[in-house]
């Protein structure tokens, strides 16, 4: 649990990062989810390590439609659109219409082409509302369409994703289905090959779960990971427990304007009066109904997917964690078969004891005895053997160093992304919620002020 005096967003900044200077004549006047660009003079005072945004992408997703409406293969489709200064794009206002499940294949496979970045998640398909055959009403409807508009946001905040040719061909093609299936037989990069040494990382990478040495940047990167998590799921888990209570103070209020009324019509000298209380209770119960389903919904909407965009997140740190594992466990697999190595070859040449290999050598030397397996011809095939494992391990590991470097390279560059679009959401999901609030308490004040001075008339004889 969370001490009383420890923030649980403490790290979180509110004022969002400057944006770097652009080109306002071919820019669109909003500076909106999505806008970002840079430019060489603002990336002169930028580490190695900052994203770098090459132009803007401004994203919505609108008008959902029931397709095949009177058929079994009825489904949803949703009109995508956006904004862009993007050289990759071939006009700078795209558009198309796609289905939910275009979205997964586009998700899907983002995460494929680039692991090391951060793909947002999407919303849950299997949910009550497809048991019960609700998915086309437009209470879900509508939720889903600010889900996958929130997906889009994302993916047009992140400085790499949003100039991939994927991502590109769902806003502009008209043949997109060809498009997909362009994209599975031929995905972009080349191939990996699942050889030997592959498998063998596999694994040892099943065998150990835990990072030897252990980079102090990533252990301060999940640990904020997990503090925010913490805050977020603990928002949320109080957040629902209010929207509860409020449900029941709105049933008691409408209940409250009900017995209200009743009263009136028993005391007819006041039954004005107690008929305007009456009103306004029921006008208050409306007021909360309303604030729970245009404020307090959407918040701890917006808070659980928050949660989910970090579980992606953690997802990348821990495959950064199985590349130095893939490198570790590598390494010592090395080192044991060129130590196997070096323990022949002395005992070929009759220095065996001198290789302090210890007891555990000399009982396999007395076992290798005992099969018959000691000859001279036997090591040195063997020898031959081993010389030709440890070329291929020395350049296994050369190639998992050198990408386990890369990839945490890319970690860090993606940390700096991650942390731009929390901050982004965050200040937009706090702005909306304290607006709600802010709206709702403006108009109580309303009803009760108009009430009051009716009340104040009431005239009782003692």
């Amino acid at each position: 649990m969370l001490g009383e005096d420890e923030d649980v967003f403490d790290s979180v900044t509110w004022e969002s990062p400057a944006a770097p200077p652009y080109d306002t004549a071919h820019a669109p006047a909003s500076s909106g989810p999505g806008f970002r660009q840079s430019t060489s003079e603002s990336d002169e005072g930028q580490g190695p390590h900052d994203p770098k945004w090459e132009g803007y992408l401004i994203t919505s997703v609108k008008d959902p439609v029931k397709e095949l409406a009177e058929t079994k293969d009825a489904y949803v489709s949703y009109l995508v659109s956006a904004k862009t200064n993007l050289p990759i794009f071939s006009t700078p206002n795209p558009s198309s219409r796609r289905r939910f499940q275009d979205f997964v294949f586009l998700r899907d496979h983002l995460s494929k082409d680039f692991p090391a970045c951060v793909v947002p998640p999407l919303p849950d398909k299997h949910r009550l509302e497809y048991v019960t055959g609700d998915r086309f009403s437009p209470e879900f409807m509508e939720r889903r369409r600010l889900e996958l508009h929130r997906f889009l946001q994302r993916l047009a905040r992140h400085p790499t994703l949003q100039r991939s040719t994927l991502l590109r061909a769902f806003f502009e093609s008209t043949e997109w289905h060809v498009i997909m299936h362009q994209h599975v037989a031929h995905p972009p990069g080349p191939e990996q090959a699942t050889g030997v040494i592959d498998s063998i990382s596999d694994t040892l990478l099943n065998a150990f779960s835990r990072v030897r040495k252990p980079d102090e940047r990533f252990l301060t990167m999940r640990e904020s990971a997990d503090k925010f998590e913490e805050g977020l799921a603990l928002s949320e888990r109080l957040w629902t427990r209010v929207r509860n209570r409020t449900n029941d103070l709105t049933g008691d209020y409408h209940d409250l304007a009900v017995a209200v009324q009743g009263l009136g019509f028993l005391e007819s000298g006041i039954t004005d009066p107690l008929n305007h209380f009456s009103n306004t209770l029921l006008e208050f119960s409306a007021l909360l109904r309303h604030t729970t389903h245009t404020t307090t919904d959407p918040f701890l909407v917006h808070l659980h997917s928050l949660l989910t965009y970090s579980h992606a997140n953690r997802a990348v740190l821990k495959l950064r964690d199985q590349k130095q594992m893939d490198f570790e466990e590598l390494s010592d697999y090395l080192s044991g078969v060129t130590a196997e190595r070096d323990r022949l070859a002395a005992v070929i040449s009759g220095h065996a004891g001198s290789t302090g290999l210890g007891l555990g050598a000399y009982l396999k030397d007395k076992v290798d005895a005992l099969r018959g397996a000691d000859d001279d011809r036997s090591r040195v095939e063997k020898m031959r053997k081993l010389d030709t494992k440890i070329k291929e391990l020395q350049d296994a590991v050369t190639t998992a160093h050198e990408t386990s470097d890369a990839f945490s390279d890319e970690v860090l560059r993606e940390q700096a992304v991650f942390q731009f679009n929390k901050e982004a959401e965050m200040k937009e999901m706090f702005g909306n919620f304290a607006d709600g609030q802010i709206e709702f308490y403006k108009a109580a004040m309303e009803e009760w002020e108009r009430i009051i001075p009716i009340i104040q008339r009431i005239r009782v004889d003692v």
